[in-house]
């Protein structure tokens, strides 16, 4: 399967894990009226604004989250797993509030790819700039490590465009 099939993949109640400032949120709150979605962030400041924008969003962990179990058809997780210490505690976390054939979709930057484009574009600072990324990803052991997480991965893309090019991969899990 491809990244066009994945908008069927996605819905009707999503939680947006780690959803920052809430421009994913906002989109999804905006593009869907219908849907129940919900972000969770741990920074109060990002909440704060959040909740300026009138979008429904919780203050919490992605280590312990505050729902209860299969709450989601399906849980975003955009530009966070590299930021994390615990990156399997969070999957496991996102898979038990994620209902069964339900998904979890993640993106994460190619940090490598990312250098050099800003390197390309004559943005040095930028790409000497420490991100506070704790691990750079692979498809390879995000895949395994869903899987340890009860999450079999049914679509990846790399995004914008195909490798070497590309500045970022999506991977899509369904929950088994």
């Amino acid at each position: 399967r491809d990244a066009r099939s994945f908008k069927n993949l996605v819905g009707p109640n999503v939680l947006d894990a780690g959803c920052g400032e809430g421009i994913t949120l906002e989109k999804l709150v905006h593009m869907h009226p219908d849907w129940s979605v919900e972000g969770l962030d741990v920074d109060p400041a990002n909440v704060s604004i959040c909740k300026s924008l009138g979008l429904p969003v919780r203050h919490g962990s992605l280590y312990e989250l505050p729902y209860k179990n299969a709450r989601f058809d399906s849980c975003l997780f955009m530009e966070v797993i590299e930021h994390l210490e615990y990156p399997e505690k969070a999957l496991g976390e996102l898979a038990r509030v994620t209902r069964q054939g339900g998904v979890v979709a993640i993106v994460f930057p190619i940090d490598r790819t990312m250098y050099i484009a800003r390197l390309i574009c004559m943005r040095f600072k930028e790409a000497v700039f420490d991100p506070g990324h704790l691990r750079q990803w692979n498809t390879r052991d995000l895949v395994t490590m869903l899987r340890s997480c009860g999450l079999d991965c049914v679509t990846t893309k790399s995004l914008p465009l195909p490798p070497p090019f590309a500045l970022h991969k999506l991977v899509v899990a369904r929950k088994t």
